[in-house]
């Protein structure tokens, strides 16, 4: 299977070892936003990273992207991005990325694609990998 970048996905994935940090980030999706929000993850964001440097792809390859299996009490759905392991120092910001991928004008405009499919604040929580 291929990716982004044009590299076959390996059959296992670099994941944080005992002690390292993961980042676990969560975005409450409006119902009616959901396929928006996926447009702007699986067909702007992510293939655009093959326009960044090397370094900050590598954030990519670390990073999991995860789709609701139902929805929330309220009605909205919770994707989730998981960077495992946490590179210290790297950029994850979408606003921040995108920008980079895209350029200021550009990538304010897929921003609002973004943006306007949340139901709320997204929250990210930082762990550290058990030993189990």
């Amino acid at each position: 299977m291929s990716t982004a970048f044009g590299q076959t996905k390996p059959a296992s994935r670099l994941m944080a070892k005992t002690g390292e940090e993961v980042w676990v980030w969560t975005y409450p999706v409006k119902a009616d936003k959901r396929k928006q929000y996926e447009h702007f993850v699986h067909d702007i964001f992510w293939p655009g990273a093959s326009k960044l440097s090397p370094a900050e792809q590598r954030v990519f390859r670390l990073t999991r992207v995860m789709h609701p299996a139902q929805a929330n009490p309220n009605g909205s759905y919770t994707y989730m991005f998981i960077m495992d392991p946490l590179i210290k120092g790297a950029d994850y910001d979408i606003q921040s990325l995108t920008r980079k991928m895209y350029g200021t004008k550009q990538g304010n405009e897929y921003l609002k694609l973004f943006d306007g499919s949340l139901a709320g604040k997204d929250v990210g929580y930082k762990v550290i990998q058990s030993k189990d």
